[in-house]
């Protein structure tokens, strides 16, 4: 199980819960993200992928 959350940079990111089998699956899920506002990050760990969010409240 991955971390809930990971320091990126001097950032911290949540996971969202989803285990994805594919790089490419979970970019697509990361650019829906993005598209939202959220800044990702892609993780892979035992050929297992998993997408980090944050967005900053203004």
């Amino acid at each position: 199980m991955p971390a809930l959350a990971k320091i990126f940079g001097d950032k911290k990111y949540m996971w969202d819960g989803e285990i994805y089998a594919s790089e490419e699956e979970a970019k697509k899920v990361a650019q829906r993200y993005k598209e939202a506002g959220f800044e990702t990050k892609v993780v892979s760990e035992d050929d297992q992928f998993f997408v980090y969010s944050r967005k900053e409240v203004k």
